[in-house]
């Protein structure tokens, strides 16, 4: 069952895709991407970076993995949560507390990113959708978040 509050929906353009937040794992990256998405910070943000059996970044202002919100950079809250499936963490520059607003959800399991990028979520229904969306570093014309939502 969807915990109330930390339930955050992404209507792609190739669909719904619906984490599960986890502020037990990483409570401050959690709180920062919820005031992120009530600000609509996350609409119309394309997937930028998209590796075949990897995952699929999204995130930047700029479109090009370049950018972050008018934020400072979060503190990193790495945990044992494996970097599996669904799995969402967020990214970061060579800095371990230079994460801000671009996040990245596991294609296939990338048990190598284990403690050393904050996992702070977990698809729970979607998962066919983030399938879908179009590959390339960058991508051309770009699947983007229509819209982001807590519920």
């Amino acid at each position: 069952m969807p915990e109330a509050g930390n339930t955050l929906t992404l209507e792609t353009t190739k669909g719904p895709v619906v984490i599960q937040m986890r502020p037990d794992l990483a409570p401050g990256h959690v709180a920062h991407i919820k005031k992120l998405v009530e600000e609509k910070f996350y609409d119309g943000i394309v997937f930028h970076r998209v590796i075949n059996d990897f995952m699929a970044q999204t995130g930047c202002p700029h479109g090009s993995g370049t950018g972050g919100s008018k934020y400072p950079n979060i503190k990193a809250e790495f945990n044992a949560e494996p970097h599996v499936r669904g799995t969402c963490s967020m990214a970061r520059a060579q800095d371990p507390n230079s994460a801000n607003s671009q996040f990245f959800i596991c294609f296939t399991d990338a048990r190598f990113l284990d403690r050393q990028y904050t996992v702070w979520g977990q698809v729970i229904s979607g998962m066919e959708n983030v399938d879908q969306i179009k590959r390339g570093e960058p991508v051309k014309d770009p699947d983007k978040i229509v819209s982001a939502t807590i519920s």
